[in-house]
């Protein structure tokens, strides 16, 4: 019996620190102990790199909240409704799925789903539905003399569905055996592939087994991104029992239909419009205290600007506005709060498949480092960002505990037309009459440079390109289309270079293994989509996954960032700020970094609407 089919056979047998402010509002002591203690001693120094408030004076909404009686029955409560905006229609809302969402859709998740665990503003990892996490060497995280390891969960009681169904430990059964299908094309991605089983001794107790040693094992979030959130197999069971996988792949419960444990209730969805939930009484934390959000959905940012100045919304976030129209609303609503995070790291990936780059001298690593050279930041930070901005050397952000390891590590090209011009004669290439570089076949260096429809984006990219024209390549500058927009396979085939946002930190580093290459096989699901493949690296970030040891990990760490910055793979541009905007009647929102759940979403149950 295949492996798909094995699983598929038991999937229905049966249900079976410092004072802060915690996920359930409280104000409480942060305890943590092992692994995950040292994760939150580091994200309290990378608090002030990732945010900065600039804060503005009250004012009277002129959009209030509407008034009515409470789903609780509080007759004497005036309703609150929060209208938000995002840029792009998500195609799903569920937390993790069998394709790739390649926009910004944190708000969006956070609203409707819950795990097992959560960031907090600070970085620190919290129980969520889970009454405890994993802590090493306990029996909560037991590492065995072969390498193998387990981790135990025990589920807070009295857990449902948005549907009231109850939430069992065989739902994270589900979970695994669904993604760990190799039809569903998620069987190998980490840490699917290295769970040799999941077990529900009793409808509370769940017990993960590893293959390996998985430094992540007790925080199961990766940038923003669950790696095991529960399913419903009352809802996804019956197509799993038919083997039927395009019919798990493309079944509405990913999106329009999505039953969650969030802390709102899907309740309708107006594609190409927006979606609206209502705040779910049986929520883990407690009923929110909005009783229903509203997202609309906006891909201008001068339209998502002119709405909220008009009140029409409250909330404008996951890259609604750019950094201009938030610097316009804070100059002109007097009651407009803007929040910059760096929650996402730009880049330029080439093309280094041998069959698809065009040209071929992309594939040469001078021509690589000439054109490092020869982009100029400056002008990104002043144009993009008004000066406001992060420029990058790495994936891996400064103000954490191992970034002087980072900054000693890395190759840095700082901007030299003289430098690039020699790398490029090294390569045989040569300036023609018209000062245009030519290879030795005469022909000119037409490079293709591509990013995402976006004012900003495309503000970049034609920065970039002046700065390499100066330097003599004729390039050719593209949009991806809106509409490709969700496709994985345009977003890998690209012929020359593409510039595009993805997350950051140290889980960002597998982004570049070789088992992340888009393809058909994975669905072109992967993150590695300008095809680099390095034996050497692919071998460090095997060793980073399984070493427990945090001065080894930081030593593997600064290898891998001097590997990815000497053979450029992507060329580091700066850390993309995201541009929030929100009434300062909107109260709840506050300081978070990059890995927080949802972003600044992750406590939204406590937010209100004065």
């Amino acid at each position: 019996m295949s492996r798909s089919g094995v699983l598929r056979n038991r999937v229905l047998s049966g249900r079976s620190g410092a004072e802060h402010r915690s996920p359930d509002g409280r104000t409480q002591r942060a305890r943590s102990r092992g692994m995950n203690a040292a994760r939150g001693r580091k994200s309290v120094r990378i608090l002030p790199f990732v945010l900065i408030i600039v804060a503005s004076a009250c004012a009277p909404t002129s959009s209030p909240p509407s008034t009515g009686t409470t789903a609780g029955g509080e007759a004497n409560r005036r309703e609150q409704s929060l209208v938000a905006a995002v840029r792009v229609e998500p195609s799903r809302v569920a937390a993790k799925a069998t394709t790739s969402q390649f926009v910004n859709i944190k708000t969006s998740v956070a609203l409707f789903n819950a795990t097992l665990d959560l960031i907090d503003d600070r970085g620190a990892p919290q129980p969520y539905l889970a009454e405890a996490l994993p802590q090493l060497n306990t029996d909560s995280w037991q590492v065995f003399p072969d390498g193998r390891m387990e981790t135990r969960y025990r589920l807070k009681p009295d857990l449902v569905w948005h549907d009231g169904t109850p939430l069992t430990a065989n739902d994270f059964v589900f979970s695994w055996q669904v993604f760990a299908t190799p039809e569903i094309g998620t069987a190998t991605s980490p840490p699917i592939g290295i769970i040799e089983e999941v077990l529900a001794p009793d409808d509370r107790t769940l017990v993960i087994q590893w293959r390996q040693l998985y430094s992540w094992a007790g925080t199961l979030q990766a940038g923003n991104i669950p790696e095991l959130p529960p399913l419903p197999p009352h809802i996804l069971g019956e197509p799993y029992q038919r083997a039927d996988w395009e019919g798990i792949i493309n079944h509405a419960y990913w999106s329009t239909e999505f039953i969650g444990l969030g802390p709102y209730r899907l309740e309708r969805w107006e594609p190409g419009s927006f979606f609206e939930g209502v705040a779910f009484d049986r929520y883990v934390f407690g009923r929110p205290k909005i009783d229903r959000v509203k997202v609309l959905f906006m891909s201008d940012a001068n339209a998502a600007l002119s709405s909220l100045l008009a009140g029409e919304i409250q909330l404008a976030t996951d890259n609604a506005l750019g950094i201009q129209q938030g610097v316009a609303a804070k100059k002109q609503a007097p009651n407009a709060n803007l929040l910059l995070t760096t929650d996402l790291w730009r880049a330029i990936y080439p093309q280094l498949r041998p069959e698809l780059a065009t040209p071929q001298a992309i594939l040469d690593l001078r021509v690589r480092k000439a054109l490092a050279h020869a982009i100029d930041k400056q002008p990104l930070n002043d144009t993009l960002y008004e000066g406001l901005g992060v420029m990058a050397d790495s994936v891996l952000p400064p103000g954490l505990d191992y970034s002087s390891a980072i900054e000693q590590a890395v190759v840095k090209y700082p901007y030299s037309a003289r430098a690039a011009e020699q790398l490029l004669n090294e390569a045989g290439y040569t300036k023609r009459a018209d000062g245009l570089f030519a290879g030795p076949d005469g022909e000119r260096f037409t490079p293709e440079l591509k990013t995402n429809a976006s004012v900003q984006y495309e503000q970049e990219r034609s920065i970039v390109a002046s700065s390499w024209r100066q330097l003599g390549i004729d390039v050719q500058e593209t949009v991806l289309p809106a509409a490709l927009a969700q496709s994985g396979e345009a977003r890998a085939t690209f012929p020359g270079f593409y510039a595009f946002s993805t997350s950051l930190g140290d889980r960002a580093l597998r982004n570049f293994a070789s088992a992340e290459i888009p393809s058909t096989e994975n669905r072109w699901t992967g993150s590695n989509r300008g095809g680099w493949s390095n034996a050497e690296y692919d071998g460090l970030v095997s060793r980073y996954q399984v070493t427990l040891d945090r001065n080894e990990r930081v030593r593997q760490m600064a290898e891998m960032a001097r590997l990815l910055s000497d053979q450029l793979p992507a060329y580091s541009l700066y850390y993309d700020l995201g541009t929030i905007v929100h009434v300062t009647q909107l109260r709840g929102l506050g300081p978070v970094v990059a890995d927080a759940t949802g972003l600044i979403a992750w406590n939204v149950h406590l937010w209100e609407l004065s």
